[in-house]
């Protein structure tokens, strides 16, 4: 816990020494330019916001181009105001180039910033197609043809006579018409003709 502490004590202090240089020079650079006042004190403040909200949308996790850009832009005017006040400008007599540039910073910085803080970055990609869900249709039944209607079977007249006679024989011994497996076993035939003989008495 100590190291951490030790490490990030360090990291604070080297942020603070670099922000107060860097904001130092962006405010002579300003007032030699002819932005003298609190505009001079604008300049710096201006440029670190810019760095703070592109640094910001780096740490989104979206689109990086945006945030790349405006940082590299705050990123320059920085560092060119460090360089300029560091002997290799004559802060009496500044160029007009540079009058140019440093006027024209509130609107890029206000541009940027917009830009920045008013567009929502995509975080995450486009849901993919709900797949549709398999529709299980319950199998249509079998049509089965319809079970053959047994044919009637054939009965030969004389055959039919022979079984009245032997039907009423029964019936005049015992009294009750006679049923198809007695009917069957007096003709000795097989059952389906059996029924068919019975089906005509």
């Amino acid at each position: 816990m100590r190291a951490l502490l030790a490490r990030v004590d360090a990291v604070l202090v080297q942020a603070v020494i670099a922000a107060t240089l860097s904001f130092a020079h962006l405010h002579d650079l300003a007032a030699a330019a002819g932005q003298g006042g609190w505009k001079a004190w604008a300049y710096p403040v201006s440029v670190d916001l810019l760095l703070v909200a592109a640094w910001r949308r780096l740490r989104s996790g979206g689109p990086r181009a945006a945030g790349w850009c405006w940082f590299l832009v705050a990123l320059i005017a920085s560092l060119g105001a460090n360089v300029a006040t560091a002997g290799l400008l004559d802060l009496g007599a500044v160029l007009a180039w540079l009058r140019i540039l440093v006027a024209g910073w509130p609107a890029v910085a206000f541009l940027g910033g917009t830009l920045l803080a008013h567009t929502t970055p995509e975080t995450a990609a486009d849901p993919p197609p709900a797949t549709p869900e398999p529709t299980t249709t319950a199998p249509e039944p079998e049509h089965r043809p319809a079970a053959d209607t047994p044919r009637p079977v054939p009965v030969p007249a004389a055959l039919v006579a022979h079984a009245r006679k032997v039907a009423d024989e029964h019936h005049a011994r015992t009294g009750s018409a006679i049923d198809t497996p007695t009917l069957r076993a007096r003709l000795g035939v097989p059952a389906p003709l059996a029924e068919a003989i019975a089906a005509q008495l």
